[in-house]
């Protein structure tokens, strides 16, 4: 039997510098509580994420800030490489993790070489039998300035929601240009064959992302137009052939099967961070899981979950939630013709979920931890 043991105040902020023992005044925080089952030391090994290893040491990873303390012997402060080591000691009274760098840890790297995740293209060329050179553009996921250092959560697991998933409204997807047909009359097309397309203006660019419209996120018990947005998965990528009504489009990439009614978008190259800050939710909004992605009824860790609450709720990347079972109802045996015999029991807490895009009205999380099972329409709270 563990006794949990707890310990009051932020310890140290974040380095704002990047050599030395540079600290910013620490807000007080809430009771930080270690894993009962918590070791002194942990070596970092690849496939090690920062919230694996808080929840090593913490009971509340979202907590990680207030207890880390910064090595002033470390150039980029913020990031754990593999072979490093993070050990537990305490200061003050209070807990403390530091990290004692292992030898691939790069102590001079610049600070302009942090790993942002992007999508970019990769060409290859190929020889054709009558000698033509032909260079096809692919998009791929690309880590800019790669260094190795281990992300917040697993990013092979939300790749597919920061690279070829947006929340669109349904008056981006009224506007957008869309598919009136496809090459030969086909149903559905891909790499390499036409498209064509109504609604496209003349000045609209050259390169577009297809998207099919998917689901509908809604509040529970919302009218059906009361819409909060559309899931739009990507399914190919474009390139304008010709303009006119309709427009020539060519299929230059693809990840699904391209379908009559597919809608146009811009493509975008946004940069995403895999270092995260885990933090919690600091609104009294409450939210529901609206959406579980693949459409399983029963969600586990390391699911995707859309929430409904998004950037006008002040949700940022990185925000953690908890969230709560819904009670179920109950008859009441004892008394059953008490006046109100059916009776819903208290919500429990089910697991944690962490933000990493969120949308307008909606945020995609990633479930970090599944205490018990958790459904659509649970409660999501801040910690």
């Amino acid at each position: 039997m563990f006794t949990i043991k707890t310990f009051s105040g932020a310890v140290l902020a974040l380095a704002m510098g990047v050599m030395g023992v540079i600290t910013a005044p620490a807000a007080r925080a809430e009771t930080v509580a270690l894993n009962p089952d918590h070791p002194d030391r942990h070596t970092v090994v690849r496939g090690d994420t920062l919230w694996g290893i808080s929840s090593r040491f913490l009971r509340d990873p979202w907590q990680w800030q207030e207890v880390w303390r910064i090595n002033p012997d470390i150039q980029n402060p913020h990031r754990i490489y593999p072979g490093d080591v993070v050990f537990l000691t305490m200061q003050d009274g209070q807990p403390v993790l530091q990290v004692e760098p292992g030898p691939a840890h790069p102590r001079n790297s610049s600070p302009a070489s942090e790993s942002v995740l992007a999508q970019s293209s990769a060409a290859h060329a190929t020889v054709t039998p009558t000698g033509l050179r032909v260079v096809k553009l692919s998009p791929q996921v690309r880590m800019a300035g790669l260094d190795l250092a281990i992300p917040t959560i697993p990013m092979d697991i939300i790749n597919p929601f920061l690279l070829r998933a947006r929340v669109v409204t349904q008056e981006e997807m009224n506007d957008a240009p869309y598919i009136v047909s496809l090459e030969e009359g086909r149903v559905s097309s891909g790499m390499g064959q036409k498209a064509y397309v109504r609604n496209l203006a003349d000045n609209a660019g050259m390169q577009f992302g297809v998207f099919h419209q998917t689901v509908a996120y809604r509040n529970p018990g919302a009218k059906r137009e009361d819409v909060l947005g559309y899931e739009a998965i990507q399914v190919a990528e474009a390139r304008v052939d010709r303009f006119g009504d309709p427009a020539t489009l060519m299929l230059t990439a693809s990840y699904r099967e391209t379908l009559l009614g597919d809608r146009l978008l811009p493509m975008t190259q946004e940069e995403i961070n895999p270092f995260l800050l885990p933090r919690a939710y600091d609104k009294p909004t409450p939210g529901k899981i609206v959406a579980v992605v693949d459409g399983v009824s029963k969600i586990g860790q390391y699911q995707v979950v859309a929430i409904n609450l998004g950037t006008r709720d002040g949700v940022e990347p990185g925000h953690v939630f908890i969230v709560n079972q819904a009670g179920t109802q109950v008859r009441d045996g004892v008394q059953p013709a008490r006046k109100g015999n059916i009776v819903t029991l208290p919500e429990e807490r089910a697991g944690v979920l962490l933000v990493f895009r969120p949308f307008e009205r909606v945020s995609y999380a990633l479930v970090v931890t599944a205490e018990k099972e958790i459904r659509q329409y649970d409660a999501v709270v801040a910690p």
